[in-house]
């Protein structure tokens, strides 16, 4: 959730530099073209207000100071003129001894030329025909207050459109994570769910998210009751084959056999095989592996009551303890650790001289569990017989018989890894790495 409001923030702050240094761009070329056409026009409107002080004299051309504007007549003013007419050339008072210079064409100078006193002239050129001779007046106007004013007027938009874009961006983060929040509640509900802190997701959400809700607690109900009803079908299954089993068995070591003897080993070995396989396939197809994201494992409340079990089972003289963090809880179905983790310990206490420990740890991307015993332990080249495919465990080890073929197939299940290794007590350890779920 928070990808998606840092995606959608960058997308705003890239979208508003982008159309805000372009709307700054074109306002700022619209604002100074306009103000050029402004003083264009006030330019030339000076130069007709001097051609038309230009009057006839007993001497010839004369230029009528009573009709030019006083501020040509002040020194370094800001306001200047240049007339050229028939080899000559008449300046400003305002100019003093400073060169105007006389624009090669006609109309605005677009650039801006260094005046009297450092000032940025804006010169304007016009060219008239008075009398019969061609004249030529070129205006100037000092440009520096304007830009100066333009360069402030840019800084103080520079500093508003910062501080819109920063309001924009606050109001827009409030208004993303106000909408946004419902997501986010679900998305906590459902990690939650994978926790096993919940098994259903709160129905009070937008209508837009009500369907989306309803079908995963829709699947999630069917999902337990489907799986609840498996198991008890496959309880009642192998209670229902469990007596006819028991029977066949016990025909074939009755007396009724003795005068064949190899036919009835030989049933009953085939009977034992069935009883173990279908023992094996009830107890691997009544997983419940990843079905139900609400399942899980609370180690301080089922741990202390299975050792205690089996503490009651294999005697007093035998200690049985754990490492576990406290508080850690594993995103499994319980009743398959209780068995993983029942096979694990019992066969490790069949094998023990006086000390079984059980042993969890969690890391980034995994959960280890290891059950170690001081026993004698399994040679190492005998150790991967022990756990080969297919393989009758209960044949090769004794003690470590159909029990670590339970534990095999869970950790298939889940996707987990096992291997044996030599204890640290001395004995055998079995060592089990089950992968993270996906989301956790």
């Amino acid at each position: 959730m928070r990808s998606i409001q840092s995606r959608l923030s960058l997308g705003l702050v890239g979208t508003l530099v982008v159309v805000g240094l372009a709307l700054a761009q074109v306002s700022l070329w619209l604002f100074e073209v306009g103000l050029h056409r402004y003083l264009e026009s006030g330019l030339r409107k000076e130069s007709e207000n001097l051609l038309m002080a230009l009057v006839q004299g007993p001497n010839g051309m004369e230029l009528d100071q009573r009709r030019i504007s006083a501020a040509y007549n002040r020194q370094f003013s800001g306001y200047y003129f240049r007339i050229d007419f028939d080899s000559q050339t008449w300046r400003s008072r305002s100019l003093w001894d400073t060169e105007l210079p006389k624009p090669a064409t006609a109309g605005l100078h677009d650039g801006l030329e260094l005046g009297p006193a450092g000032q940025q002239l804006l010169v304007l050129r016009a060219d008239y025909r008075r009398q019969g001779q061609a004249i030529s007046i070129s205006v100037a106007q000092d440009y520096t207050p304007m830009r100066d004013g333009f360069r402030r007027m840019q800084q103080i938009g520079l500093g508003l459109g910062l501080l819109a874009l920063v309001l924009v961006l606050v109001l827009q983060r409030l208004i993303v994570t106000r909408s946004l929040r419902p997501l986010e509640r679900s998305r906590e509900q459902i990690a939650q769910l994978q926790q096993g802190k919940r098994t259903q997701l709160d129905s009070e959400v937008p209508g837009e998210l009500e369907p989306l809700v309803a079908q995963i607690n829709h699947l999630l109900a069917h999902t337990e009751d489907s799986l609840r009803r498996s198991r008890n079908a496959l309880g009642n299954l192998g209670h229902a084959l469990k007596t006819p089993l028991a029977v066949l068995l016990s025909l074939a070591s009755s007396e009724r056999l003795k005068d064949a003897p190899e036919l009835a080993a030989q049933l009953r070995e085939q009977l034992e095989q069935i009883q173990q396989r279908l023992s094996r396939e009830l107890n691997r197809a009544r997983l419940a592996g990843d079905a139900l994201p609400g399942a899980h494992f609370d180690c301080d409340v089922e741990l202390p009551g299975l050792l205690s079990t089996l503490g009651m089972i294999h005697g007093d003289g035998l200690l049985i303890r754990h490492d576990v963090p406290d508080g850690l809880s594993l995103p499994w179905d319980r009743e398959d650790l209780l068995e993983l983790l029942g096979n694990l310990l019992d066969n490790a206490c069949k094998w023990a001289d006086g000390e079984v420990c059980l042993g969890i740890r969690q890391t980034l991307e995994s959960y280890l569990l290891w059950v170690d015993d001081d026993g004698p332990g399994i040679p190492e080249d005998a150790r991967l017989g022990v756990l080969e495919r297919g393989a009758r465990l209960d044949e090769q080890v004794a003690g470590h018989g159909l029990g670590l073929g339970i534990v095999r197939d869970i950790v298939e299940a889940w996707r987990g890894r096992m291997d044996l290794q030599a204890s640290p007590l001395g004995g055998l350890r079995v060592h089990i790495e089950l992968p993270r779920r996906a989301g956790r």
